[in-house]
């Protein structure tokens, strides 16, 4: 299992768009990828899950990434965050 923080910086946070794209990355990847904000844990790859967290802008997460691809996921999803989620 590998994780790595990270902080939300589009200024509207996870809402449906950034939620999708943040989906379609984790889910490119056979890995499990979840993410930890506050005390609760949610599955990278469910919009629900992603959305139901509730994260805003400047808000820090960590992601967890476990299975044959994980650091390529850890990499690829802690890219798409940092890159703006497309805003």
């Amino acid at each position: 299992m590998v994780s790595q923080k990270v902080v939300i910086k589009n200024p509207t946070g996870l809402h449906l768009r950034p939620a999708g794209i943040l989906c379609k990355e984790a889910m490119q990847f056979k890995s499990m990828v979840t993410f930890k904000f506050r005390n609760s844990t949610a599955n990278a790859k469910s919009v629900l899950g992603v959305l139901g967290a509730c994260v805003k802008s400047g808000d820090e997460i960590e992601i967890f990434c476990e299975g044959e691809d994980e650091e390529k996921a850890l990499a690829a999803v802690v890219k798409v965050i940092e890159d703006g989620l497309g805003e």
